[in-house]
């Protein structure tokens, strides 16, 4: 007889003959359903079997998961069924109160709390798990007929408490589902022997030559050489910049060379078809096409938290007769035990310094004491924009480079002050010239050694610079190609000039470990066991059950996370989402946030994203920068353009106007580079706005508290006693430019030269307030005295 029809007869019967009958019925219903241990024994004797299989299929050093990692899903309590109760037709209603002091002594028992650890449950796991299973149970109008029966006969002492354990570890495993994979996701996510992941890189015997040497030493010269006399070559850059460089390079050698970064491509070829040689940004180069010679730049950034894992894919993967690595000696090491476990030996070529450079032993200390040649090291936007508004003070002109700006407007900026017949003599930079750009420096002046950063955690430092991003930025002076055949070094502020000489003399740090970075393939599935699971969720356990060797780490994927979140509500297919969270975006622009946001939003609505809906969108024609924040807007614009542009690369359909808005972005281009030229005007138009705001308000405040003061005066004694001087004087126009004001405006005075001053004013009307007390306490005591005689 089939079950349903035994339930169907079953619920046909007198009250009375089923009553005679329930514990046959019940012994059936366990033999139908999923295997119930009866007692604890059998319970602990299939958790230490389940255990004893999980730790042998886990050998090999792995770690324990972090279990604040899993979000708990929500199991929504069953309501009416269309059937009724049928657990309760069999047995009868539970009584709730009942159920839950059972309960209640089901979670204190700490033989059940043991065997939930055995199965992957810690505390807090355990804990999550049972106030759901515990509010799934009191709260389902009807439950599972077996989980009913059981419930019911512990109520009668038919059974143990003990016997919930199979019920609830079901339920744990629905609102955790990894506990149920956790063998399968830690082979997924095994990233120890990356070499195995490029099988056309290791059908090859590759030559690897490493080219070391500091900047100027004609190292990356030597490889491109090599590079342009092959009949095929790939040249992988960190920078956009670099890549064009060298494409043009190429070119103007005769040798074809196409052009490939994340937000374009060009080909040289008229037919549309691909050059024999590529320059390319370092993420985007092919692993599977084959080249006689591979060029990859600046190797040592295999180290950076972000985008060490593109350095990594290039090393490993390029399919190439000879590989060219260019970088710090400091890689040598790590890039030898690489090789070491592809099978393949490297080539050392160590290059000197092609021309001197050294370290002042006096600091600047001064603007006033700057020369032809200087270029201005800050870490920060806003020391670029002060130090530009006082070197225009002292009537000198200057080129700005820091790097949000547009590389168009970078490359200009570089022309401008390497150009002899341009007035602009002196550079300000962030450490953004550290690569990429030819200058013509005689001089570093480190305006700070303080740099903020972001580690592997994660998490943002503010320490001084490496000695490798000192001798990197310090190498920029007197270059080879240069007309300052010798470079010096030296700091803004006399006490910062002992450390940079310390930090310079200090050996680099060896680089031990390169980074790893999880494919789409693998967060797929990923996916795969974990369906309803957020993206972001998905990268922190896929991280935390990535298993790498000593030689590797996994890099931080914090940006990746970000956008993750920002666009998790979107419904797009996990591919789809997985390409959207790797466009790269600045996180501290909440416009090129919202763009990301915007432009998921059109691509989930299969609506394309044409040229004249951006145009709308970002409110095109765009004015010229009026001060310092309009120009940082117009980046912002800049950078949802290169967003654009980077997203149809990937999804041609729905970003069909490339063409059209790199168009506009070079109109934009011109603009920003108009704005830059003018920065010391931007800039001294926001200090001036910026201090009438403050003067206004402050007029305002004074003219709130005067009104109080005079209000407060009337009520105590009268409009006819105020005869005070100060209240009679009119208060000052709030529209009447102030003596300061004009000042800022004609550049004589700077905002914190007036805070200067208001300072020192202060200060001495503070001392010449305690003179005047100490002044005239003097005076009464004196008076007392010459009374005291007449008194008697």
């Amino acid at each position: 007889m089939s079950f349903p029809r035994c339930t169907l007869l079953w619920a046909r019967l007198p009250a009375g003959r089923r009553a005679g009958h329930r514990a046959a019925v019940c012994s059936v219903l366990r033999a139908r359903v999923e295997p119930v241990p009866g007692a604890l024994g059998r319970v602990c004797a299939v958790a230490s079997a389940s255990s004893s299989s999980s730790s042998s299929s886990a050998s090999g050093g792995s770690k324990a998961p972090n279990t604040s990692l899993f979000v708990p899903l929500t199991v929504k309590p069953q309501g009416p069924s269309a059937d009724g109760d049928v657990g309760a037709e069999l047995t009868r209603p539970l009584d709730k109160n009942e159920v839950k002091k059972i309960l209640d002594k089901f979670y204190k028992r700490k033989e059940i709390q043991k065997l939930g650890a055995d199965y992957g449950l810690d505390a807090r796991l355990f804990h999550q798990a049972f106030i759901s299973f515990r509010n799934y149970i009191m709260q389902s109008h009807s439950l599972d007929v077996d989980i009913h029966i059981i419930l019911n006969d512990i109520c009668f002492s038919a059974a143990h408490v003990d016997d919930l354990f199979p019920f609830f570890l079901r339920h744990a495993k629905q609102i955790f589902p990894v506990l149920d994979c956790k063998d399968d996701l830690r082979k997924i996510s095994d990233l120890r022997i990356p070499p195995n992941w490029y099988p056309e890189a290791r059908a090859i015997q590759r030559k690897i030559i490493f080219h070391s040497g500091p900047t100027n030493s004609g190292k990356t010269y030597h490889a491109i050489q090599k590079y342009l006399s092959a009949k095929s070559g790939v040249y992988c850059g960190p920078l956009k910049l670099l890549a064009h460089e060298i494409f043009e390079k190429s070119n103007a050698a005769g040798v074809p060379c196409d052009l490939v970064t994340g937000e374009e491509r060009v080909t040289i070829e008229p037919d549309g078809k691909q050059a024999a040689h590529v320059a390319c940004t370092v993420e985007m180069c092919s692993v599977t096409t084959p080249y006689e010679v591979a060029v990859i730049d600046e190797i040592q950034m295999i180290r950076d938290p972000a985008r060490g894992w593109a350095w990594t894919r290039a090393l490993l993967g390029l399919c190439a007769e000879e590989v060219h690595l260019c970088g710090e000696s400091a890689t040598i090491d790590l890039v030898t035990e690489l090789m070491y476990t592809t099978g393949e030996e490297v080539e050392v070529r160590n290059y000197e310094r092609l021309t001197p450079i050294s370290v002042l032993d006096h600091a600047l200390e001064s603007l006033d004491n700057l020369r032809p040649g200087d270029c201005i090291v800050c870490f920060s936007k806003n020391d670029i924009y002060s130090v530009s508004r006082q070197i225009e003070i002292r009537g000198l002109e200057s080129a700005v480079i820091y790097g949000s700006l547009p590389p168009g407007t970078k490359l200009a900026q570089a022309k401008k002050f390497n150009d002899p017949d341009d007035p602009c003599k002196i550079l300000v930079a962030t450490d953004a010239i550290g690569m990429g750009l030819n200058l013509s420096i005689r001089r570093i002046i480190f305006y700070s050694l303080i740099k903020p950063t972001i580690n592997e955690k994660g998490e943002r430092e503010i320490e001084p610079i490496t000695t490798s991003q000192a001798l990197q930025i310090a190498g920029r002076a007197g270059r080879f190609s240069s007309k300052y055949k010798e470079g010096e070094v030296t700091t803004m502020n006399r006490e910062d000039l002992s450390l940079l000489k310390e930090i310079l003399n200090r050996p680099v740090d060896p680089i031990k470990a390169a980074g790893l970075h999880p494919t789409a393939e693998q967060i797929e599935m990923f996916a795969y066991h974990l369906p309803d699971t957020t993206l972001s969720n998905l990268i922190d356990i896929f991280v935390d059950f990535s298993q790498v060797d000593g030689q590797y780490f996994v890099c931080n994927m914090d940006d990746f996370k970000f956008s993750a979140e920002l666009i998790q509500h979107i419904p797009l297919s996990l591919r789809v989402r997985y390409v959207f969270c790797t466009a790269p975006i600045n996180k501290k622009q909440p416009f090129v946030c919202s763009s990301l946001l915007q432009f998921a939003r059109q691509y989930s609505r299969n609506e394309p994203l044409t040229f004249s809906w951006l145009r709308r969108y970002i409110k095109w024609p765009l004015l010229p920068p009026k001060n310092i924040k309009d120009l940082m807007d117009l980046e912002a614009v800049h950078d949802v353009l290169d967003l654009y542009l980077w997203l149809s690369y990937r999804f041609i359909d729905m970003f069909p106007d490339a063409s059209l808005i790199r168009d506009l972005q070079k109109e934009l281009d011109g603009i920003i580079q108009d704005g830059v030229h003018n920065i010391t005007k931007l800039i001294k138009i926001s200090e001036a706005q910026k201090l009438l705001n403050l003067e206004s308000l402050s007029a305002e405040n004074q003219s709130r508290l005067s009104g109080t003061v005079k209000g407060q005066a009337r009520r105590m004694r009268g409009t006819k006693t105020l005869g005070n001087k100060a209240a009679e004087t009119p208060s000052p126009s709030v529209g009447e430019k102030s003596l300061a004001s004009r000042l800022v405006q004609q550049g004589l005075l700077t905002a914190d030269m007036l805070k200067q001053l208001e300072k020192e004013w202060l200060t001495q009307q503070t001392e010449h307030g305690k003179d005047k007390t100490e002044h005239g306490t003097h005076s009464k005591g004196t008076r007392r005295k010459k009374k005291e005689p007449d008194s008697d």
